[in-house]
């Protein structure tokens, strides 16, 4: 993998870069949906790849181990095989699920042992098993195993996994330079900097992260339920000591105001269910504000869901008819919510890159944080 920086914005850190894999360029900052079990939900591969265009999508690690499992993955020659996508995969190391299953595992050092939301077998996360499952998914960029912590926590409790996870890091680097790739093209690593909302642990992490040398570095544990100003404190922190000439990947992150703050701090690449998650509840994100689709003022509203016609349902469909898909529980509703949110949300960075590009980044982002604070 490749990271060439292009340019960076005059009045903030943001930066337009390009990272270079064997499936292609990736052009950033990016959005990367979330393809959790091998598809983006409610979104046929035809539409994500002509409509939301995106150059990479991510998948996770934790589920497409239960299902459909790893043999699986390896008899179809890998998650691109298997689900017919020929652009950038970027697989999480299942660390954060294994988190939000708090109710079902035990961290030790070893690793984590877990209950299986499917069928509540029990199975076990290491290090070593974890970048053993992500070379045989397949995917361009893959994930260091770490334990997310929650928020609010206990800084003994931050400080000591924080340390583990560093521990952690240095067994998944042993291990994945013995297991040799399955697909014939190479994986980049990213190591993930913990330390919750501490200051002094945030620092400490991100310069040991940034010793490891990786290709590209990642900031987890955030957008876990913690006020936006402290997020923003965190990443400013880090992104401070990681390498300029690396990518760098806020995981988990967010609204589109989170995404433009956060590129306006140095961030590349970004992931969130919020786009899909939001669409099957009936909320549109626009350039002017929020929608909530199944309110009755839409109704009698026969203009087209968004006049800046971003993707195809934009202006095939209007207010009046997804709002009755939604109240009248179609699945299509959830279908079209979904796309036009996706096909926004990278409208929205590609938009930002131009602006990047262009010098004026800073201006155009403070007003769009603003249009879109608006609900419709």
């Amino acid at each position: 993998m490749q990271f060439k920086l292009k340019t960076t914005d005059p009045q903030s850190k943001a930066r337009a870069g390009v990272i270079t894999t064997d499936h292609g360029e990736i052009e950033t900052p990016i959005f990367m949906p979330v393809g959790t079990v091998g598809s983006v939900k409610g979104v046929h591969q035809s539409e994500l790849k002509d409509e939301i265009n995106p150059d990479i999508i991510l998948g996770n690690t934790y589920h497409l181990y239960l299902r459909p499992q790893t043999t699986i993955l390896e008899q179809a020659g890998g998650l691109h095989k298997f689900m017919n996508w020929d652009r950038n995969i970027l697989t999480d190391s299942g660390g954060y699920q294994v988190y939000s299953l708090s109710e079902n595992r035990k961290i030790k050092e070893e690793g984590v042992k877990f209950k299986s939301h499917i069928d509540g077998s029990y199975h076990t996360f290491t290090p070593e098993n974890v970048m053993e499952i992500q070379r045989t998914i397949g995917a361009d960029i893959i994930m260091a195993f770490d334990e997310c912590t929650p928020y609010p926590c206990d800084y003994n409790y931050a400080k000591r996994s924080m340390h583990m996870t560093h521990r952690w890091l240095n067994r998944c680097v042993t291990h994945l330079e013995k297991t040799p790739l399955k697909y014939g093209y190479s994986q980049a690593f990213f190591p993930i900097v913990q330390g919750s909302t501490y200051k002094d642990l945030r620092k400490q992490s991100a310069e040991f992260i940034a010793s490891v040398g990786a290709e590209g570095n990642a900031i987890g544990g955030l957008s876990v339920g913690e006020p936006a100003e402290e997020m923003y404190e965190m990443t400013e922190i880090v992104t401070a000591i990681l390498p300029e000439d690396k990518p760098r990947y806020l995981m988990g992150v967010g609204t589109p105001a989170n995404i433009l703050e956060n590129i306006a701090l140095g961030i590349d690449m970004f992931d969130c269910v919020m786009p899909t998650r939001n669409a099957r509840n009936g909320m549109l994100f626009t350039a002017n504000g929020t929608i909530n689709i199944k309110n009755k003022k839409w109704e009698n509203d026969f203009s087209p869901i968004d006049d800046m016609d971003i993707t195809f349902v934009d202006k095939m469909y209007s207010k009046a008819y997804l709002r009755h898909l939604f109240i009248s529980k179609e699945l299509l509703g959830k279908q079209i919510a979904s796309i036009h949110n996706l096909g926004f949300y990278l409208w929205l960075v590609r938009e930002a890159r131009k602006h990047i590009l262009a010098g004026d980044f800073t201006p155009w982002k403070n007003n769009m944080v603003k249009q879109m604070d608006n609900r419709m």
